[in-house]
């Protein structure tokens, strides 16, 4: 399994002046070439799913293969959520799989971002998921990135960096130094005694947005002066579209699968390009070793209904399990009935976490306190709650804790 820890991840880089390439995803030949990269280079790597391109795929379906690809990969992986929008949006992001998440709120008054930015920063790292926060704004220029970015970039400010760390807690910062998102129509200036000034007064990995159209001299810069995540996708959606184009020249009749020929590999040449740009490739070991798993829990809880009938007492369930999957950091929740005699057990409620500090945090939520309290627990006979984390290279997850999560 080799899904793990964001924070871990670009703190290493961070510490040792290279950058981590997140690479935007809009379909699977983009997931494959960019894991087939990350791979080949011996790479970590952050797969990218923005909130701005959920119109071209169904975010909820397209996550289970982003995770799958993921664990499989026998290199670092992290998955994160891009310019979320809202609290919610990073709620079903942590739901669906993302073990890192931004907050855009650039278009709020500072004030505005740093209380939005708070906000989510204490839901996230109570599910154990860092966060990046965002200071300044990257706009577009042309096509879809001055779509999705409209109006004029505004240049970080260091000072409100610094407030903006300091109050909110983030994990990384997101700064706006003269990149454009998207394609730009000229090479961008990059103000590096910005960089160099926010540097000095915030101590946390520093992120690029806008990182299609940059040249060698600029990246080698960012990477020396703290920046530890590169935004990419403009640049790939690039070679995917030219390489469709020439094979379309090639092959006027030819069908969809012909004309996407050749387009995961140019997409893969490009991602592989940029890991041994920004001093990623090679790295993968030595960052496994330092980096904590994205270690999965999952908690059972084994009871007795008393004193309902049998539809009431399935109505209960299925309350049950909606008011647990309400709570942020739960990934699914399952309740059933025993098949046999349960052993005097009839009902289990099976809950997956996002990771070991969601399943700690769990019971101290309130919603799901004030149902335990008002609804469930007086209507629970004989109950037994466990924790389970997956255990490394076993062939059975069962490391057991009893105390670790207290249902009841």
């Amino acid at each position: 399994m080799a899904l793990v820890d964001m924070k871990d991840m670009l703190h290493h880089a961070y510490e040792n002046g290279y950058a981590v390439g997140a690479f935007d995803l809009v379909s699977l030949d983009f997931l494959e070439a960019v894991i087939e990269a990350a791979e080949h280079c011996r790479a970590p790597v952050i797969l990218s799913v923005a909130e701005p391109h959920f119109a071209h795929y169904d975010f909820e379906l397209m996550m289970p293969a982003v995770e799958a690809a993921a664990r499989r990969a026998d290199v670092p992986v992290a998955i994160q959520l891009d310019h979320g929008r809202t609290l919610d949006s990073v709620i079903q992001a942590i739901r669906l799989g993302c073990n890192g998440v931004m907050l855009d709120a650039t278009d709020r008054s500072l004030p505005d971002n740093i209380k939005a930015t708070r906000e989510v920063v204490e839901l996230a790292h109570a599910c154990g998921i860092p966060v990046v926060g965002e200071v300044g704004y990257v706009a577009g220029q042309e096509g879809e990135g001055a779509e999705q970015h409209p109006g004029e970039t505004a240049l970080t400010v260091p000072s409100e960096a610094k407030v903006f760390v300091e109050r909110t807690g983030v994990d990384f910062l997101a700064v706006s130094i003269g990149t454009v998102q998207g394609r730009a129509r000229q090479r961008a200036r990059l103000d590096f005694t910005r960089l160099k000034q926010i540097r000095k007064v915030v101590d946390v990995p520093l992120v690029i947005h806008g990182g299609s159209g940059l040249n060698e001299d600029q990246f080698r810069r960012l990477t020396t002066m703290g920046v530890a995540k590169i935004n990419y996708f403009t640049a790939l959606s690039d070679v995917a579209a030219e390489t469709m184009r020439a094979r379309m020249k090639q092959d006027r009749h030819g069908s969809f699968t012909d004309l996407k020929k050749g387009v995961k590999e140019a997409i893969r040449e490009e991602v592989e390009r940029c890991l041994r740009l920004w001093g990623t490739a090679g790295r993968a070991a030595e960052v496994l070793a330092r980096c904590r798993p994205q270690t999965a829990v999952e908690s059972l809880l084994l009871f007795d209904i008393s004193g309902l009938e049998e539809d009431a007492g399935h109505a209960l369930l299925d309350k049950t399990r909606r008011v647990v999957c309400g709570v942020p950091g739960v990934r699914d929740a399952f309740v059933g009935d025993a098949i046999d005699d349960g052993r005097g057990y009839r009902h289990v409620l099976r809950i997956r976490f996002a990771s070991p500090a969601a399943a700690e945090s769990f019971p101290d939520h309130p919603d799901w306190q004030a149902f335990r309290r008002k609804v469930l627990q007086p209507r629970l006979g004989e109950n037994l709650s466990l924790t389970f984390r997956a255990a490394e290279g076993a062939a059975v997850n069962g490391q057991t804790d009893r105390s670790a999560l207290s249902y009841i």
